[in-house]
């Protein structure tokens, strides 16, 4: 299925008498009980109905398109969005290539005025947040809308840079024709709270609850979506968007990543630059786009009647404390994370049977997350391990907001996307079926998505099918 409504649902056991207040209990005093209770071997899932967290829409802008059926459709083709960068000229770099979206317009979403001013990051933001409010039946001037409690509901969205053109900008015009020349939208534009506050502050949506921006690199949506899930298990939001959005493919963004070692140099054939597990992969490929959910407790998507997609079980945040760049080899702040998530979400090991992994296409990076796993799954091979970025890139910020959505539409389709550009795969990966280069038809039981940032910053967020 790819949706459950209300009327498919029993509310009896449920709704019976007035909404009773939530407990003001702390987070981890909540953690603590459940784990006093259950036992590794049987944890227990969250079966509050307003502490459970469900994804009731979802939006994108991507290499592939705004629209989240095209998405996948295109990944489940094995197409790559990988080409050379026509945005600026790249002919001085030892990388000329990214997943560059190409042809994005943000007309019937965005105000033409304001629209002229924006960096991409929030035009891709802004894009994102209004489908996905549409796909949970939150259209701007509807009667759901207006029934929505504006005091609680919020935004989380976040950017691993910001806006850079917007800061890069007004560095080029300070050097070259002085202060004054720097426009008042500079700062306001560059700061990566910018996109959470825009999307709560538009006219048609008007969120005025919980509102801030997370900013942990490559780690960043999914750290949003562990914040927000919180902010609706601690009572205090309904309705939450959440995610991550970044556009940095602009000089500066190449410039400073091609500092660090880490982008593919395969110019020669960027299409299949991004590969994953392979023995001969030479780093990451650039990407942009934004990927943002909505996410509500399952009360108070019961009481609109909103279509569910998917349930949101847990997630964990940590970090490596290791290296600025580099994970720790072993795997084991990751391994930590995963653990941490599953006992978040009240799942075993044992109930995992997908992961969308990180998988950058880095040297070192895709061989911890892989060593990582080994020390959570002793089965791998029943698992299916695919990854996104073989055919978008590496979007940053909004990876974990892509591969979130891609998580999801493997659980309502029932099929999961290849992964391209195995031509040589290590070792180390052949316990695992990597879905190479074909889609595969898989009934998804629980699903976690790993996203992993610079400076060791780990998240990792698991969904589920939503059974009421």
């Amino acid at each position: 299925f790819s949706s459950v409504s209300l009327p498919q649902i029993r509310r009896a056991a449920i709704f019976d008498g007035p909404r009773a207040p939530i407990p003001k209990t702390s987070r981890s005093r909540t953690l603590s009980v459940r784990a006093s209770a259950s036992s590794p071997s049987a944890p227990r899932r969250e079966t509050d109905p307003r502490k459970r967290v469900v994804i009731t829409g979802m939006g994108l802008v991507s290499v592939f398109g705004n629209d989240v059926d095209a998405y996948y459709s295109r990944l489940l083709a094995g197409e790559s969005g990988v080409g050379a960068i026509d945005r600026f000229d790249a002919s001085g770099f030892p990388t000329r290539f990214a997943a560059q979206i190409r042809g994005f317009s943000s007309e019937g979403y965005v105000d033409g005025k304001l629209d002229r001013r924006l960096d991409d990051c929030h035009r891709y933001a802004l894009v994102a947040s209004k489908k996905a409010l549409e796909s949970a039946c939150l259209v701007a001037g509807s009667s759901a809308m207006e029934k929505v409690d504006k005091e609680r509901a919020g935004v989380i969205a976040g950017s691993g840079m910001g806006g850079i053109t917007a800061f890069s900008d007004g560095v080029e015009n300070l050097v070259t024709k002085g202060y004054r020349k720097i426009s008042p939208f500079c700062i306001p534009h560059a700061i990566t709270n910018t996109s959470s506050a825009m999307i709560a502050m538009d006219a048609a949506v008007g969120f005025r609850g919980p509102n801030y921006s997370i900013s942990t690199a490559c780690a960043t949506s999914n750290h949003c979506f562990h914040s927000a899930a919180d902010q609706i298990r601690l009572g205090r939001a309904d309705v939450m968007v959440a995610g991550g959005t970044e556009a940095a493919i602009i000089p500066i963004g190449l410039g400073g990543f091609v500092a660090c070692r880490a982008l593919s140099q395969r110019n020669d054939d960027p299409g299949t630059a991004s590969r994953p597990w392979d023995k001969d992969r030479d780093g990451f490929v650039m990407g942009e786009g934004a990927g943002l959910l909505v996410m509500e407790s399952l009360e108070h998507a019961m009481r609109r009647d909103a279509p569910i997609l998917a349930e949101y079980l847990g997630g964990a945040v940590n970090s490596d404390a290791y290296h600025m760049t580099n994970p720790r080899p072993d795997g084991c702040g990751v391994s930590v994370c995963i653990r941490q998530s599953l006992e978040d979400a009240g799942v075993t090991p044992e109930e995992v049977n997908y992961i969308n992994a990180h998988a950058t296409t880095t040297p070192g990076g895709d061989l911890a997350e892989v060593n990582a796993l080994k020390q959570v799954f002793k089965d791998p091979s029943r698992i299916k391990l695919n990854a996104t970025k073989s055919m978008i890139g590496h979007s940053l910020g909004a990876a974990g907001g892509l591969e979130a959505i891609a998580t999801i539409k493997a659980i309502t389709t029932g099929w999961v996307h290849p992964t391209i550009n195995q031509f040589n795969p290590e070792s180390a990966v052949d316990q695992f079926d990597t879905v190479r280069s074909v889609k595969q038809q898989h009934e998804v039981h629980v699903g976690i998505s790993n996203s992993f940032g610079f400076g060791g910053q780990n998240s990792v967020v698991v969904f589920a099918p939503f059974k009421p």
